[in-house]
């Protein structure tokens, strides 16, 4: 007989990083994701958290985002940019919904002003809800917080109704998860790496500069393995002009975490970090610039380049940064 399991012992549940490689590889078809999900809602019902995560899940309830920041303060990063703000009376054909991390942490914010000025230059017509728009809720369904998921839910069905949204377009593959996996509605929503690689395809994007430059990429865990897009991002890197690119070994389904996901940007724990691994690797088959498609990602690897000392050697960016360059 195996002793009880006793799981408000077990602090790898607070570990997991939600990204699904033990689900998408699973031959069973089984899910364990879910049911750790399950556990930490049976934890949370306890009041068992860690600290930083309870912050976390605070700064959703009380100001709409995990970094606990004023809500009037959420779309500062759009000052002195061409930006349309959802209005009563006007349908919002193309929403921009930029994301909590894009909206506050100002390296993310970088990429929320790449995209901007890239659906300028292309003409094309997008509005964002500015201080209205609130927290997707990814990370607190990953953290097994379901009530607050529910009202985060409420709330930005209620706005993209309000604003008679069409289509959205989201920075973070978090958010993209959450509105096609997780509302229980099905919404026009897709990553920017869909949308930028249809525009590729309908020959809408004309570049008319170069990134003479090495170039590797990270697959976020919510864009590939939760939802199979592998294809469009390595589209949009190998259209611009100079870049060289260079697959990592483990790539796709069998890609590595970057730690950021299932509230672990909130939830640090000792040892040496997978994307410190990741930016060996990518030095390792002559990479300069590690690009990205998720805040989370871009975040964690520009630390880890930091903890490394590599510095000098290499860089992370954002898809959109990269795009942002050579148009």
């Amino acid at each position: 007989m195996f002793p009880p399991l006793k799981i408000t012992e077990k602090n790898e549940i607070w570990d997991c990083t939600t990204c699904h490689t033990c689900s998408y590889r699973c031959p069973r078809d089984v899910n364990p994701m879910d049911v750790l999900i399950g556990l930490r809602g049976v934890l949370l019902e306890e009041g068992i958290v860690p600290t930083t995560l309870g912050e976390a899940l605070e700064g959703v309830y009380k100001y709409g985002n995990p970094w606990g920041l004023s809500r009037s303060k959420r779309s500062d990063w759009a000052q002195d940019l061409k930006v349309k703000y959802a209005s009563e009376g006007e349908k919002a054909e193309l929403l921009y919904f930029v994301g909590c991390a894009a909206s506050y942490d100002s390296r993310a914010q970088e990429v929320a002003k790449a995209m901007v000025n890239n659906l300028n230059t292309l003409g094309i017509d997008f509005s964002v809800l500015g201080n209205k728009e609130t927290c997707c809720g990814n990370e607190v369904y990953s953290l097994g917080e379901k009530g607050l998921f529910e009202e985060l839910v409420e709330k930005n069905l209620g706005l993209f109704d309000q604003y008679g949204v069409n289509r959205i377009i989201t920075t973070s593959p978090h958010c993209f998860n959450a509105f096609k996996n997780r509302y229980g509605r099905e919404l026009p929503a897709k990553h920017y790496t869909q949308f930028f690689s249809d525009l590729i395809d309908e020959g809408k994007v004309k570049f008319s500069g170069r990134v003479d430059k090495s170039v590797t990429y990270q697959d976020p865990c919510f864009l590939g393995k939760h939802n199979n897009i592998f294809d469009e991002p390595r589209k949009i890197i190998e259209s611009i002009p100079g870049v060289r690119f260079v697959e990592l070994n483990r790539s796709r389904g069998r890609s590595v975490c970057c730690e950021g996901g299932g509230g672990r940007m909130w939830h640090d724990i000792p040892g040496e970090r997978l994307a410190e691994k990741r930016v060996k690797e990518a030095l390792d088959i002559g990479a300069e610039i590690i690009a990205v498609a998720c805040p989370f990602c871009l975040l964690t690897f520009d630390d880890a380049i930091k903890t490394t000392g590599n510095e000098e050697k290499i860089q992370v960016k954002d898809l959109m940064e990269l795009v942002a360059e050579a148009l």
